[in-house]
């Protein structure tokens, strides 16, 4: 099974790009089996070598983000360096960039430029805010992009000041869009023969991951409830919520309006709901007193007991509910090692550590964890293909163009 191909076996990517967003579209391509070409700085490399936790010489972050990818090392400021990759963009089928908008046109490896070279490469280039706007000049980051995506409010505690989370989801939502766009324009190219530019941002795919809930804000020209998720109307109301345990252990339920009454029932919570005249759910969405009511007693009877009693009483009752897991606890969640969304990857040192799994299952195709290259660990490999020899390679070397 290990030796079966994956489903972007044949496809080949160079790309430019570091940091998360950039980096992890083409990551994901390489689990699939497509070969990427990552292009660094000679003697530097991408900087995010060295961030995240370290373990002997391996990066929890540029693991992550780089893994089963080629290092080449280009100077991209020499023209023979230029020329290279070039070189490489005839044969490739992708092209990644996430310079600050401008770059990338401004020293050589434009689309314009590019294109004139392979007709058919799919150019992708990200951004943080975008490439039209005031800001769009700008250099952007995750904390931009949930900013101001407007995500902040969406784990926001009335009273409580907002901020931004501790996971990067405003690279990984640009990570997975982009990822979406290349396979599109991919597709495309490969069924006309025509490529195109493909551009995404931070910011821009931050707002599409904040989904109906901007598109209610929007229509009602009002922000949302925080500190629970009300929907529907008054007459068919929804709501998923989080409480603590006894002991401090967060969980969380969904239900619908028909559901609200089975769900309090079953709980032991019915009783006190009415007698405190709040058994109406649909309260929650009319009078802002019998919302912060409702979930104030619910805060209040979810802590009489331990979510170990909670969680099984709602399934029980075909209701949607779940314990909160810290990310430790998700790491070793039995759902998510059973459908390998962690794994173990063996290292070559002899290291094994937990990594990411694949959050894909293909029948056929299965996809392959890789590992990350050492600093132009293919220079050899990937120059000798494109055509030069052991000794222009080593004049290479010799004069820092790779």
């Amino acid at each position: 099974m290990s030796d079966r191909p994956g489903p972007l076996t044949g496809v080949r990517a160079v790309t430019c790009s570091t940091a998360q967003a950039g980096t992890v579209p083409y990551m994901l391509m390489a689990d699939l089996g497509a070969e990427v070409i990552k292009i660094e700085v000679p003697g530097k490399g991408d900087g995010s070598r060295t961030a995240g936790e370290l373990i002997g010489d391996l990066s929890s972050f540029f693991e992550t983000n780089n893994r089963g990818v080629k290092s080449v090392t280009l100077n991209l400021k020499s023209e023979e360096g230029r020329q290279i990759l070039y070189k490489l963009v005839e044969s490739a089928d992708i092209f990644g960039q996430n310079f600050r908008p401008g770059a990338a046109e401004k020293n050589g490896y434009g689309y314009d430029d590019l294109k004139k070279i392979n007709p058919a490469i799919v150019y992708v280039s990200v951004s943080g805010y975008g490439t039209r706007g005031p800001d769009a000049q700008l250099p952007g980051t995750d904390a931009v992009g949930q900013a101001l995506a407007g995500i902040a409010e969406a784990y926001s505690i009335p009273e409580q000041p907002m901020r931004t989370g501790v996971v990067s989801v405003a690279d990984e939502s640009c990570a997975f869009l982009t990822f979406g766009g290349l396979l599109a324009a991919l597709y495309c190219a490969k069924t006309t023969g025509v490529g195109q530019k493909v551009e995404t941002s931070l910011v821009g795919s931050t707002v599409r991951l904040m989904g109906w809930t901007l598109t209610t804000t929007m229509w009602r020209n009002r922000n949302p409830i925080t500190g629970a998720r009300f929907n529907g109307t008054p007459e068919r109301p929804g709501v998923a919520a989080a409480f603590n345990d006894r002991d401090e252990k967060p969980l969380v339920l969904q239900l619908g309006h028909q559901d609200w009454r089975r769900a309090m029932e079953a709980l032991g919570f019915w009783g006190t709901l009415e007698e405190r005249g709040i058994s109406d759910l649909g309260l929650a969405l009319t009078c802002d007193e019998k919302r912060d009511q409702i979930l104030g007693t619910l805060r209040e009877l979810f802590a009489g007991d331990s979510r170990e009693r909670w969680v099984p009483i709602l399934r029980q009752a075909d209701i949607v509910a779940a314990p909160i897991n810290t990310l430790l606890e998700s790491s070793n969640d039995a759902n998510v090692l059973a459908n390998g969304y962690v794994a173990e990857k063996a290292y070559p040192n002899g290291q094994t550590l937990k990594v990411h799994g694949s959050p894909w299952q293909f029948s056929e195709t299965p996809a392959k964890i890789g590992v990350a290259p050492k600093l132009g660990e293919h220079n050899d490999a990937v120059l000798t293909e494109a055509g030069y020899s052991k000794e222009q390679i080593a004049d290479f070397a010799k004069r820092g163009i790779i």
